[in-house]
């Protein structure tokens, strides 16, 4: 295969302790800033100088299943808690950012899609069309408790309730206002006078009405920039392997092996042909992390140094609370083979996937999670393994980081020059250049501002002008009146 340019994502979140359990004792990391918005302007802007894709951040809206009885355990470790609304911090990046993508996870129990679709739409018109949504159900009983629910709702039915909400947020990005409605013109004539700011008929409510939603319409936002923004989906179970073939533009993997990676793809990627999709309209982002040295042994030391500082009962609390699992009072030489859930199921059965014996324990599997997805070498070996996952399907990397900034000018300064060379990474935009107007996200990564046909948000554009029509007449019929 021809090395081609990976997609490069930072994978973020505005909170001291993401990932990598115990990390932010670290006496270099600063993620305990998380509050500062100068820290996160400046990491963006190294990552978009070095010619980063996308800065995304996740987000979490509720507590992580209890760990030790409780959650008091989350909370000395800080484990997510405190985190911060993305939105509100892309709104910001946006200001002091010109080309990176810009995207975030928002679970859709959240939110109103009225209210999120305008959210969005906003930010997408405020970045110039840079604006990407991971597309969650949120697996946290917190969560749904924090949002009137009265605790986890059953698998199919979140994803049930996640197709609803994207299908009500196409119908007003997409369907009710058409291009070119929106004039601010000034001197215009009409029968009503001079000045014509938007063309009624080109707008439409979209009448939406279920057991779930009531939305009238119409988009309260005129057509942004790329309309609906880039989605991204990172569902591992068949039903959420399903939801991102038919949606999903980018979907994230967090597979421990290439070989699972390679499956998940195309496992997707036909999924997504028998939803009319073209294979290739799926990109797939896999998260890994590196520990770069100078020599094998350097790279060596330095991920036994990181080793070292990390908290592997922060680890076990984030992986049992994100299954709704108290993995707390448990043995460490409990087999996870024995675990069951209601929660992520995709996690967890990815989790058996790596030791399909049954044999790996609780203690082996806080090793995993801060091992399985993590590169150790030097640049060159880096990006050895970097071009092999490529072969295996994958698109692009989602970088997670140990500490924040340092992971990140770690493989900004020894790993990037080597890709480039390699032409697994493209240079660097240079400021001045031709190159540096503003572009969409998925103008970036797919060549086209606005979504394909195929997409099944496609099937409501124009779909609400008898509606538009309808209203026009009634409007007209009223001043005859």
């Amino acid at each position: 295969m021809t090395p081609r340019p990976l997609i490069l994502s930072a994978f973020l979140m505005n909170t001291t302790s993401h990932i990598v359990g115990g990390a932010w004792r670290r006496e270099e990391a600063q993620q305990h800033r998380f509050n500062e918005l100068a820290l996160w302007v400046d990491l963006v802007q190294d990552l978009e100088a070095a010619g980063f894709d996308i800065a995304f951040f996740a987000d979490v809206v509720g507590l992580y299943g209890d760990h030790e009885g409780g959650w008091a355990s989350h909370v000395r470790r800080g484990l997510q808690v405190p985190s911060n609304d993305p939105l509100v911090l892309l709104s910001a990046l946006a200001a002091v950012t010109d080309r990176i993508g810009l995207a975030l996870t928002s679970a859709v129990i959240q939110a109103h899609p009225f209210t999120f679709a305008r959210q969005l739409s906003t930010l997408d018109h405020l970045s110039d069309g840079r604006v990407g949504w991971n597309v969650v159900t949120s697996a946290l009983e917190n969560a749904h408790r924090n949002y009137g629910g009265a605790g986890l709702a059953a698998h199919g039915d979140r994803y049930d309730l996640a197709e609803e909400y994207l299908d009500v947020s196409y119908k007003l990005w997409e369907g009710s206002w058409e291009d070119g409605a929106l004039l601010a013109d000034k001197t215009r004539e009409h029968a009503r006078g001079t000045g014509l700011h938007a063309d009624p008929e080109k707008i439409a409510k979209i009448h939406h009405s279920s057991a779930n939603y009531s939305v009238e319409g119409p988009h309260l936002s005129s057509p942004s920039p790329q309309r609906t923004p880039f989605l991204f989906q990172a569902g591992s179970s068949p039903r959420g392997r399903d939801v991102a073939a038919k949606h999903a533009e980018a979907t994230f993997s967090m597979a421990p092996r290439r070989d699972i990676a390679a499956e998940h793809a195309a496992d997707i990627r036909r999924r997504a042909v028998e939803h009319g999709r073209a294979a290739g309209d799926v990109k797939f982002i896999q998260g890994l992390s590196f520990v770069v040295g100078s020599t094998e042994a350097e790279a060596k030391a330095l991920a036994a140094d990181l080793d070292a500082s990390i908290d592997d009962d922060a680890l076990i609390a984030h992986t049992g609370g994100s299954m709704g699992v108290d993995l707390g009072y448990l043995p460490l030489d409990t087999p996870i083979g024995e675990l069951s859930t209601e929660g992520a199921q995709g996690h967890l059965a990815e989790l058996r996937k790596m030791a399909p014996n049954g044999n790996t324990t609780l203690r082996d599997m806080a090793h995993f999670r801060a091992r399985a997805t993590r590169i150790v070498g030097t640049p060159e070996q880096i990006a050895d393994e970097l071009a092999a996952w490529q072969e295996a399907g994958i698109d692009g990397i989602n970088v997670m980081n140990s500490t924040i900034p340092g992971s990140y000018r770690e493989f900004i300064d020894h790993v990037l020059p080597e890709l480039r060379r390699r032409g697994l990474a493209r240079a660097p935009e240079e400021k001045g250049s031709a190159a540096e107007a503003p572009r969409t996200l998925r103008g970036s990564l797919t060549g086209q501002d606005r979504l394909p046909d195929t997409h099944p948000a496609a099937r409501y554009r124009g779909a609400f002008r008898e509606y538009s029509a309808a209203a026009t007449e009634l409007s007209r019929e009223e001043l005859r009146g």
